[in-house]
């Protein structure tokens, strides 16, 4: 699937998108936090003040690690303060 980062966690991710399997959002979480460790360190931050949120193929956002995902998926990455 592809993985595209946006915002604070493009910058600590250090690319803009990546490729790779996973078979939930927790799995997809802990895969990108050992790819790439700057931005793992968002994820042991306090998740009462999340720093980044997950939107799944555009259409809605997901929270919960058991969202399952697929290699059509597209999850895009966003800081938690983008929007408007």
């Amino acid at each position: 699937m592809r993985v595209e980062f946006f915002g604070v966690p493009r910058v600590r991710a250090g690319v803009a998108e990546t490729e790779l399997q996973a078979d939930s959002l927790g799995q997809l979480l802990a895969t990108l936090a050992v790819q790439f460790p700057e931005f793992g360190q968002l994820l042991e931050s306090d998740p009462q003040y999340s720093t980044f949120v997950a939107n799944l193929n555009g259409d809605r956002f997901v929270s919960d690690p058991q969202t399952p995902l697929t290699e059509a998926d597209c999850v895009l990455i966003l800081s938690a303060d983008a929007g408007g």
